[in-house]
């Protein structure tokens, strides 16, 4: 059976994960030692996490708070509001009336967002976020959470996929835009008056396929389902990275590559430039992640990491992780 590739998460989404509870003036020290995060990271604007670092702490900001929106509304999120949210959505007769119905209990909850459902001229329906309060409106983060949160429901909702088309920002593009592509698979725009996700308008009659044994389930882990990115299986990056994750240790060339999924190479290296990639990036951006995770949940040697990434020694290694994240390896070690 071929092993999930693994996903590191970008320093940026975790300095904005914490802003809402940094801006009360509380601590956020004690949550980034249990989620088994060095703070020292927390500097380096290049630095990643580990997929389960990432969620690991999102959930004890929720639990430790009791409040599933972390700090950035006027008053807490109770626990509990996003089951709500989710099975007032059980029983609709399409996505159109989940998507009322899921809106419709948040702004019973809460008084600062609106959600609401918007058409455009060009076939495409959208969720987007209305702010009532201009200051609560302001952290990036708060954006980037909302959206993904709702969109994830709802396509959970209607059977577990609503590709988006497009992605709007109410906000100029940020430093970490460059890592917008695994959350946000679509079109990007940036300064425009309301965030929001579109899909194709379509999708608003398909029906909701799920039921209470099902979102019993979702919600068991509904932290991870909602935060962390969601590779398309087939996408052309998608597939070379789960085959170099199949071959470990070996670690083939582009050609190889590319006669193991049965297409020319020059057709490979077309499909991997129409997704704004290369198979040089994917094969960094793996090993990379490779070794965060080993470095945060084994104390391997860096001379065996190094081998089995394909490097020649330690310090080519060494080496290249400082370039990718900014920071030597063995600061991924993670304390006691």
């Amino acid at each position: 059976m071929t092993l999930q590739a693994p996903i590191t998460i970008p320093m940026a989404f975790v300095q904005g994960m914490l802003a809402g509870v940094q801006a009360r003036g509380e601590s956020c020290e004690r949550f980034l030692v249990d989620a088994g995060i060095a703070a020292g990271l927390m500097g380096q604007a290049a630095a990643r996490v580990t997929a389960d670092q990432y969620s690991t702490l999102f959930r004890l900001l929720i639990e430790r708070r009791e409040d599933e929106c972390l700090g950035f509304l006027s008053r807490p999120l109770k626990l509990g509001s996003f089951a709500l949210m989710a099975r007032s959505a059980l029983g609709a007769p399409n996505v159109e009336t989940a998507i009322r119905r899921v809106a419709h209990v948040f702004r019973l909850l809460q008084d600062d967002v609106v959600l609401e459902q918007m058409t455009a001229d060009d076939g495409l329906a959208g969720l987007a976020l209305r702010f009532c309060n201009a200051s609560i409106a302001q952290p990036v983060f708060l954006h980037e959470m909302l959206l993904r949160v709702f969109w994830r429901l709802i396509a959970w909702l209607g059977g577990g996929r609503l590709p988006a088309a497009r992605f709007d920002f109410a906000f100029e593009s940020p430093d970490h835009a460059g890592s917008y592509g695994q959350v946000f698979p679509a079109q990007l725009r940036f300064g425009c008056p309301r965030s929001a996700v579109w899909f194709d308008a379509g999708r608003l009659r398909g029906a909701i396929r799920r039921d209470e044994t099902a979102l019993r389930a979702f919600l068991a882990d509904a932290q991870t389902h909602v935060i962390l990115p969601r590779r398309s299986d087939d996408i052309a990056s998608t597939r070379v990275r789960s085959h170099l994750q199949a071959v470990q240790p070996a670690w083939p060339d582009l050609a190889a590559t590319a006669r193991s999924l049965n297409m020319s190479t020059a057709t490979l290296q077309r499909h991997l430039a129409s997704e704004r990639t290369s198979f040089q990036s994917l094969k960094d951006e793996l090993r990379r992640d490779i070794a965060i995770v080993r470095l945060n949940t084994s104390g391997v040697p860096l001379a065996e990491l190094a081998l089995d990434l394909g490097f020649s020694d330690s310090a080519a290694f060494q080496r290249a992780f400082k370039a990718w994240t900014g920071s030597a390896p063995g600061s991924y070690r993670r304390s006691s």
